[in-house]
């Protein structure tokens, strides 16, 4: 038995229904990118079935789609990557992880430097890339680390490679995970972000290294290595678990990348669970506002939906949603609160819709139940018989 699950990291579909206590009311990744487009051409993405959740210019409703269709809406509180990812395996928060979109309290900052021994720069809400293009040059001249955060809760350190090595800022990210977001401020990940390059060319390396809180033990993952079960990662879902649970883990980095390691691990993975992240979504184009971008990454997945059917077998179950929105053309660089596709193929299982489900736990029940095991903690099991 084997089950994939793929999250298309920020590929929303509308406004949830407290949207409004987010300052979300009007974002629709999808919807909106079909508007700002006059219309989207996502051949297979139809065939799933997205036209029959969402009126999508360019994508209509079919009568029989390939696919199980539905669409979720998030019960834990905030819209961050852990709280999605975390309630795909059973674990509902009830309060959100803080998020300081006006920079760190000086308190924070202080008791930081003290740590570490030399002041800090930015401490600020900002994209990666721009800030270390603002800062950069007084960073390599000074020595001191750039501070940033995002919409998400991460505290962010970046420093060049030639000016701060490797081992230090990972060090001093270990630091601020393990002495300073502990208690009130125990916010989602803090992430190593290195960067090269010389003032006005700089650029971020893959040495990003994220040291991310640790998730509650009762948690899919968890539950299914310890029946002794694989439970392979691709991309970021390791840093998001803090690899608590996971059998294997492939750190590939860009959509590209991870897709060739899902394409790989279906044709090499006996058996056991596979957990995808496709981030390119919503790194490069949702939080950059560049709808374009957004657009091209979802033709270069939908392109591959073909290819991912015919290697299941009868005996899989492959998965497809995603976490939050990050719509690109909606105001400000934030994610957006709001409902997600739910996609399930199986040649083995029959093709019907799956409605509104309350809670992205459905989905660990779900994929607990394809393993056999109809007592896992939480959640409704959607798939057909």
């Amino acid at each position: 038995m084997r089950a994939f699950l793929i999250i298309l990291d920020g590929v929303g579909i509308g406004e949830l229904p407290d949207a409004d206590e987010y300052g979300d009311v009007g974002s629709n990744t999808i919807g909106n990118l079909a508007c700002y487009f006059n219309g989207l051409k996502l051949p297979w993405f139809q065939k799933l079935g997205l036209g029959n959740l969402l009126n999508v210019k360019g994508v209509a409703p079919v009568k029989d789609p390939m696919a199980s269709y539905g669409k979720m809406s998030l019960a834990s509180p905030g819209k961050d990557t852990m709280t999605g990812h975390w309630e795909m395996t059973g674990i509902v928060l009830k309060r959100p992880f803080p998020i300081f979109s006006n920079g760190f309290p000086q308190e924070i900052i202080s008791h930081f430097e003290s740590l570490i021994g030399r002041p800090t720069l930015g401490n600020k809400a900002a994209s990666g890339t721009e800030i270390i293009k603002e800062l950069g040059k007084e960073h390599i001249s000074t020595g001191y680390p750039i501070v940033y955060t995002s919409a998400d809760s991460v505290f962010q350190l970046a420093a060049h490679e030639d000016i701060v090595p490797l081992e230090t800022l990972y060090k001093w990210c270990k630091i601020a995970r393990e002495k300073v977001f502990v208690g009130k401020y125990q916010l989602g990940r803090v992430i190593a972000r290195p960067f090269k390059g010389e003032s006005g060319n700089f650029y971020r390396t893959n040495n990003r290294k994220d040291f991310a809180v640790k998730p509650p033990a009762d948690n899919l993952l968890v539950f299914l290595a310890r029946k002794g079960h694989n439970v392979v990662s691709i991309g970021k879902i390791y840093d998001i678990f803090s690899g608590e649970g996971i059998t294997a883990h492939y750190p590939a980095s860009g959509n590209e990348n991870v897709m060739k390691e899902i394409v790989n691990a279906l044709a090499q993975v006996d058996e056991g669970l596979v957990f995808a992240n496709l981030n390119d979504f919503d790194t490069l184009y949702g939080h950059r506002n560049d709808p374009e971008g957004f657009y091209k990454a979802l033709k270069h997945f939908d392109g591959y939906i073909p290819l991912l059917y015919d290697l299941l077998q009868e005996s899989d179950v492959l998965i497809i949603s995603a976490d939050h929105g990050c719509d690109p053309t909606f105001v400000g660089t934030d994610h957006t609160r709001e409902f997600v596709p739910l996609f399930v193929l199986s040649p083995s299982l029959a093709r019907i819709s799956l409605g509104w489900r309350k809670t992205y736990c459905d989905v660990a029940q779900s994929i607990a139940q394809w393993f056999g095991y109809m007592n896992f903690n939480s959640g409704s099991n959607f798939l057909p018989s």
